[in-house]
């Protein structure tokens, strides 16, 4: 059964990007470009890793974070963004990662085999 991955993010060619880069490797892949679209598609697709990014239209998505892992504590969590220091978010929950954009191709392969 192929993993699903959510990206939540407002930058449509970051998220275009991302989603070629896993339906290559065969997740499946599911895209939300504002915060209320996206926390509706985690609880309908249950998906298995997020990338949610911190500024969107309509909320800053890290701060959702906890929320996310009560209802949904499997969940792999990359939290990105281009305007955010790794500082700024800590996090006990071994499955929550902080990204930077740009995320270079080294790190996926790295991270995504």
């Amino acid at each position: 059964m192929k993993k699903k991955i959510l990206i939540i993010d407002d930058e449509v060619d970051f998220c275009l990007i991302m989603k070629g880069y896993f339906n290559r490797k065969n997740y499946e892949v599911s895209v939300a470009y504002t915060l209320q679209s996206g926390l509706f598609l985690i609880d309908e697709n249950k998906p298995d890793i997020l990338f949610l990014d911190n500024n969107l239209p309509d909320g800053q998505g890290w701060k959702y974070v906890d929320q996310i892992v009560e209802k949904n504590p499997h969940l792999e969590i990359y939290l990105v963004s281009a305007h955010q220091s790794k500082s700024s978010f800590t996090s006990p929950n071994k499955n929550i990662m902080v990204w930077e954009k740009p995320i270079s191709l080294q790190i996926l392969n790295e991270s995504f085999q």
